[in-house]
């Protein structure tokens, strides 16, 4: 498995910015799909966004157009830059590692610990 340490979360009022960042271990971290999901309290974990090994993307349309998932694979870290940020967003936020492309939380097998994000209306 993968280890992977997520930072950058934190309190932001609404229309703010925060970018999340995920380290990860692993030397062939070039070869796993990386997701951001994230979980808000009383409520299923959710996926955010997606990045494959050759950089193709996917977002959930709750988050399309005000964030922004990138990969570093010379520093193996995945980035999450969050814009326009809502009350809704608020969450822990997690990033996750999978041999292959998906959407399915149960195809990632290497999850970091979580990030809290805040957003104040």
């Amino acid at each position: 498995q993968v280890q992977l340490v997520e930072t950058g979360g934190g309190l932001v009022q609404a229309g703010g910015a925060l970018r999340l960042s995920c380290a990860a271990s692993e030397r062939t971290f070039r070869n796993y799909a990386m997701g951001w999901y994230r979980q808000a309290p009383g409520k299923e974990r959710e996926l955010v966004a997606v990045i494959s090994s050759f950089g193709t993307t996917y977002y959930a349309d709750s988050v399309k157009g005000r964030f922004t998932i990138s990969r570093d694979n010379a520093k193996n870290t995945v980035n999450l830059q969050m814009n326009s940020l809502k009350p809704e967003d608020t969450a822990v936020y997690y990033c996750a590692a999978a041999a292959v492309w998906s959407l399915r939380a149960q195809n990632y097998d290497s999850w970091g610990q979580g990030t809290q994000v805040t957003v104040s209306s």
